[in-house]
């Protein structure tokens, strides 16, 4: 009898076992995992995308953030440990990501039409598509400015950022050549699609050198993105170069007298990105087509002042919205897109030169000899 009823005890252990291994087996796949920059742009995705997406598949989706890189994603990729599915890339990262074989190609051709019915590969700006991304949202640097010690005449053209003699005063600026150099060239009369062939020439780079020599004297240097407002608020400048996004809280929600320079604002494009080997592929780009559609595109602009990447959204964005939004049609009239790849086979050169400039005033000579 203690044999057979030690029998009957095993038993259905042994089947409770093998019943909670089969579940475990059968859990379905982890949620989709999606990667951005933390801060208030999460902020903008959460409310706009991922909240309801949650709802539109009634799924858990989860938001991690990240520092940008390719560090991670490299990590995750080579070890076969992919944890991430969908990130957010800046253009230049998702480029290499691309060639290195870290991401997955993307058919662009089942992303869905505009709203307005206008198909994807018209709808999307110029540069939203690459081989392993969609673009999502435009951001720039700008010239921003304090409207109220220009109340005879406004600066009107980045050349303007150049006139001291007209418009008097100190000069924001990052310390760094990226578009300071573009915005050279612009103000002497290049034209933006003749910028970065013009800089590839020694030449070109003495030129742009030239003209940034007439304000040198007038550069307060910045390095974070709270530095530019900080400055106009202070008084230390009267205009500086600033990422666009930084000027929605001053002029609309604590109304400082400042105002942005649309003329010759250098753009680029961040774009999601799906890892190689992402369990949640199929997912991944569901999501993707989702987020990326022109009604979330339009949505986020209600919480951050970043251009949606579809030409049709623009008409589902509030009219008070447009004027701050580097997409908006009179805001593009000269702007210029910054080439991430020109840029990476550039700067450690242009850097080491942009810094002699500082010191000695060699920048105008060449290269060091």
């Amino acid at each position: 009898m203690k044999s057979s009823h030690k029998a009957k005890i095993i038993v259905p252990a042994t089947a409770l076992m093998v019943l909670i291994s089969a579940m475990a087996f059968a859990t379905p796949e982890k949620p989709l995992t999606v990667v951005s920059w933390g801060g208030s742009y999460t902020r903008s995705q959460m409310l706009a995308y991922v909240k309801p997406y949650r709802k539109e598949i009634n799924e858990w989706v989860r938001m991690e953030t990240y520092n940008g890189g390719l560090k991670e994603i490299r990590t995750q990729v080579e070890t076969a440990n992919v944890v991430w599915d969908v990130v957010d890339f800046e253009l230049s990262d998702l480029i290499r990501g691309c060639r290195e074989g870290l991401l997955e190609k993307i058919d662009h051709g089942t992303l869905p039409p505009g709203a307005d019915g206008t198909p994807a590969e018209q709808d999307f700006i110029a540069g939203a598509f690459t081989d392993c991304g969609v673009g999502q949202t435009v951001w720039s640097t700008v010239v921003g400015y304090n409207a109220e010690r220009f109340k005879d005449a406004r600066p009107a053209t980045v050349a303007d950022f150049f006139d001291v003699a007209k418009f008097p005063g100190g000069r924001g600026l990052r310390r760094d050549p990226r578009v300071i150099m573009e915005w050279a060239l612009m103000a002497d009369g290049v034209a933006p699609s003749e910028v970065y062939s013009t800089l590839e020439s020694e030449q070109g780079q003495k030129r742009a050198f030239a003209v940034m020599d007439r304000i040198k004297t007038k550069f307060v240097w910045w390095e974070s993105g709270e530095d530019p407002v900080k400055l106009l608020d202070s008084g230390a400048v009267v205009m500086t170069s600033v990422w666009n996004g930084r000027m929605y809280r001053p002029i609309a929600e604590q109304g400082k007298p400042f105002a942005i320079l649309w003329d010759g604002q250098i753009w680029d494009i961040d774009s999601w990105g799906i890892l190689k080997g992402s369990d949640n592929l199929a997912r991944a780009m569901d999501f993707i087509r989702f987020s990326t559609s022109s009604g979330p595109l339009a949505e986020q602009t209600k919480y951050i002042t970043y251009g949606p990447a579809r030409k049709s959204s623009m008409a589902m964005v509030a009219e008070q919205t447009k004027r701050l939004l580097p997409t908006a049609q009179e805001n593009m009239a000269n702007a210029l897109q910054t080439d991430a790849a020109w840029w990476a086979t550039h700067h450690l050169a242009l850097r080491a030169r942009f810094e002699r400039w500082l010191a000695t005033g060699r920048g105008l000579s060449g290269t060091a000899r």
